[in-house]
C-alpha cells in the first residue's frame, strides 16, 4: 500500500496477543506515516505484576512471522506461532480505505522469562495485521481472546465498534473449534464492563497518554477474564483476552 492517500499517512500495525491462565502478553510495532514505534506487556496472573515497555523504533521486541521476541530490562520472552491464512477484509475509512487480517485461536509455545523465574507456555493467540488510511480522529473499542465453551469447544474472537465494522463484511469474527463467522455489530458498555452479553473482568491495564506533535493518542487495554455469552449466545466456560478503549489523532 502507498506511504500516503492523498494527505492521509498510512497507519499500520502487527499486534499479537497470546492469553492463558499463567500468562497473558501483548507485543506491536507500529507505524504512523514516518513515526515507528513498538510496545509489549505481560502479566504475570500468579504474581498479579504488570512488565511494560514503550519504544520509539524495535526497542528489544522482535516481531517475525510465526514468532515474538522479547528482551528488555531483565524480561526474556520466545514464543511461537502456529499463524494461518486468517481472516481479510477491506472497508471504508471515510474516503479512503483500510485492509486487516485477523487470526484467532493461533497455537503458541514457547518460553517467557522474568528476572529468574522461567514459565513454559502453551496457550492460544489472536493476531492482528491492519494497514489502513483511518481519518484524521479515528477512535474504536475492541475485544481479543480465547477460551472454552461450556461444552468443551475452543474459542477465540475479535469484536470491534467504531472500525471496519459495517453490518456485514466487517473485520468481527468468532472462532469456534477453528471456524470463523461472522457475527453482527456489537455494542460496548462504557468503562468496558462488557460487549453485548460477553462479560469482562478487569485485572491489570496498559492505559498511555501520548502527544507525538502530530500524532496523539489516548488509550486504555485492560488484561482480564471474561464469562457469559459470545454472539451466537456460546456461553463461555472460561476465557481470557483484552478490552479496549482507543482514541487518535493521526
Amino acid at each position: 500500500m502507498p506511504s500516503h492517500w492523498g494527505l492521509r499517512p498510512l497507519k499500520a500495525w502487527r499486534y499479537v496477543g497470546v492469553f492463558g491462565p499463567e500468562i497473558m502478553l501483548c507485543a506491536a510495532y507500529v507505524r504512523v506515516g514516518p513515526v515507528r514505534q513498538s510496545f509489549w506487556a505481560i502479566w504475570d496472573r500468579a504474581e498479579q505484576s504488570l512488565y511494560e515497555r514503550t519504544s520509539l523504533g524495535r526497542g528489544g521486541l522482535a516481531l517475525e512471522p510465526g514468532r515474538v521476541r522479547i528482551r528488555d530490562r531483565g524480561v526474556d520472552v520466545e514464543l511461537s506461532l502456529g499463524e494461518t491464512a486468517g481472516i481479510e477484509t477491506v472497508s471504508g475509512a471515510g474516503g479512503a480505505y483500510s485492509w486487516t487480517r485477523k487470526q484467532g485461536g493461533v497455537p503458541v509455545s514457547g518460553t517467557v522469562a522474568l528476572g529468574e523465574a522461567r514459565l513454559a507456555v502453551a496457550a492460544g493467540a489472536v493476531i492482528d495485521d491492519t494497514a489502513a488510511y483511518y481519518p484524521r480522529h479515528t477512535s474504536w473499542h475492541w475485544s481479543a481472546g480465547v477460551g472454552e465453551s461450556r461444552d468443551g469447544r475452543a474459542l477465540a474472537w475479535n469484536l470491534v465498534s467504531g472500525v471496519n465494522d459495517a453490518p456485514v463484511g466487517s473485520e468481527r469474527t468468532v472462532w469456534v473449534d477453528g471456524e470463523p463467522t461472522e457475527p453482527g455489530p456489537c455494542r460496548f458498555s462504557a468503562g468496558l464492563a462488557r460487549v453485548d452479553e460477553l462479560v469482562f473482568h478487569h485485572e491489570a491495564e496498559r492505559a498511555r497518554a501520548e502527544n507525538l506533535l502530530l500524532v496523539r493518542s489516548s488509550y486504555r487495554q485492560p488484561f482480564g477474564t471474561f464469562s457469559g455469552c459470545l454472539p451466537g449466545g456460546i456461553e463461555v466456560a472460561e476465557g481470557y483476552g483484552v478490552m479496549e478503549a482507543h482514541e487518535a489523532w493521526w
